[in-house]
């Protein structure tokens, strides 16, 4: 990987042809620490918490989905082939039974990823197995697509948009805002679509999941995923943890990095 300076710099992995996806990964302890970003995000998302996993000597992967960030879109976009992406990807660097650490949409990816695959952990923030999208959310979203997107290349939409997304005001919610504007391209509000009226329970395969160790966050201003959706989410898992943090919202890896950081750090100890 080339010496940029930046851990989240990543390259292009060619998995196969058509499936180029920006990844950046750091060798270290295991169990290694996969980062898989929600819809509209990018790897940048997780800045904080890999750079934490990083000084911390752990290993750590994280990607741009299809279609997002710098990664090559689909013409047609399916949770199946996103979890085959990873499947490849992980392949690509030999990582076995990882910590899933995921946020928002890419909860429903770790989550079918795991019926297949061995799992040494999860960290699901803000993202749960069903009712995932809002009333409000569908309709803005086809809004969006057919063109309405274009609007955040006004200024004043822009800032009204940053201001929306988070109260907290701090560097980090201002670099997370920054390295994940909202997108002005079409692919990443194409991706959104088979999420939408998502349910893990009608595609479950197996009940293999349930053992997995399990820290569930969720923020108290969060108006996608409440604290009562965290807390029936983590009580599918046998060995599970909810955290809520009453101040946080949906972006509450950048509002409070050091509490989520030091949360996944005492979860995991016992496994390390």
């Amino acid at each position: 990987m080339p010496n940029t300076g930046d851990l989240l710099a990543g390259e292009p992995i060619q998995l196969r042809r058509g499936t180029l996806l920006q990844a950046c990964h750091t060798f270290g302890q295991a169990p290694p620490l996969v980062f898989l970003h929600g819809g509209l995000g990018n790897r940048y998302n997780w800045r904080s918490q890999y750079e934490f996993a990083v000084t911390q000597g752990w290993e750590a992967l994280a990607y741009d989905l299809a279609g997002h960030g710098q990664s090559q879109p689909y013409p047609r976009y399916s949770i199946g082939r996103h979890r085959r992406d990873l499947s490849r990807l992980l392949q690509r660097f030999h990582i076995q039974a990882p910590v899933l650490c995921c946020h928002s949409y890419g909860v429903p990816i770790g989550l079918e990823w795991a019926q297949r695959h061995p799992v040494s952990a999860f960290v699901l923030i803000c993202g749960g197995t069903h009712e995932l999208d809002p009333w409000w959310e569908v309709p803005l979203m086809k809004f969006l697509t057919w063109g309405g997107r274009h609007l955040y290349r006004l200024t004043v939409v822009k800032t009204w948009t940053e201001k929306a997304s988070s109260s907290h005001r701090h560097a980090t919610v201002q670099q997370f805002l920054a390295e994940a504007p909202v997108p002005v391209k079409v692919h990443p509000y194409q991706a959104l679509e088979p999420f939408w009226h998502y349910n893990f329970f009608h595609r479950r395969k197996t009940d293999r999941y349930l053992d997995i160790p399990t820290l569930v966050i969720t923020g108290g201003r969060d108006p996608m995923f409440t604290a009562e959706m965290g807390k029936d989410l983590a009580d599918h898992f046998h060995h599970s943890k909810h955290l809520h943090i009453p101040e946080a919202g949906h972006l509450v890896i950048a509002e409070f990095p050091e509490v989520v950081n030091q949360a996944i750090a005492q979860f995991l100890s016992p496994i390390r």
